[in-house]
């Protein structure tokens, strides 16, 4: 089996996916799009569950490495604070069908049987992130806290935000909104005598 064939299975099933949901989609929409056999398809993945759970690591992996991409060359506070809340929405907009399928498609019921290579890829993202953070709290430029809430006070106001540009409610351009995200990330990740007024 090529990695072209594979491949070209995984972009057809993320284009039915997001046309039709993870429920709606069947193997044979997906083979026709893919122009691929029925054998093609089964030598490929065992099932549309198999195949919706490895395109769910692989979109993961674009996101990750997007966010990772922002903390090269290492930043300080601000500019990292900045430089990842950009990469997430620059992600979400220029991958916008991926980031459909990570945020709003993607199910933990049908994901169960990735769930460990997808806890091993978050797990990788976190330690970059660490590695970046760590010294500026001890330093006392970041807030300490836990990572999963630094995490949360940095993307999750964001990725809120972005959901209704996802779900089609919202075609202004979340974008346009990074100077506030990063405004309140700011003051929620710095202490204050650190934020330059």
């Amino acid at each position: 089996m090529s990695a072209g064939v594979r491949d070209g299975l995984l972009a057809a099933g993320l284009a039915v996916f997001d046309r039709v949901g993870f429920e709606g989609a069947t193997v044979a929409a997906i083979r026709a799009r893919a122009r691929a056999s029925n054998g093609s398809f089964f030598h490929a993945f065992g099932s549309k569950k198999e195949l919706a759970g490895a395109l769910l690591l692989e979109v993961l992996q674009h996101y990750h490495a997007a966010m990772l991409a922002a903390l090269d060359p290492a930043p300080d506070a601000g500019q990292g604070i900045d430089r990842l809340i950009r990469a997430h929405l620059d992600w979400v907009v220029t991958s916008r069908r991926e980031a459909r399928y990570l945020f709003e498609i993607s199910r933990s019921e049908w994901s169960e049987d990735v769930r460990d290579a997808q806890r091993a890829q978050n797990a990788r993202l976190a330690e970059g992130i660490e590695r970046w953070r760590r010294p500026l709290v001890e330093r006392g430029d970041l807030l300490s806290m836990a990572p999963v809430m630094f995490i949360s006070q940095l993307i999750g106001p964001a990725q809120i935000f972005c959901r209704a540009f996802l779900s089609g409610r919202d075609r202004a351009d979340p974008r346009s909104e990074a100077d506030t995200l990063i405004a309140c990330a700011i003051r929620a990740l710095r202490p204050p005598e650190r934020i330059k007024k």
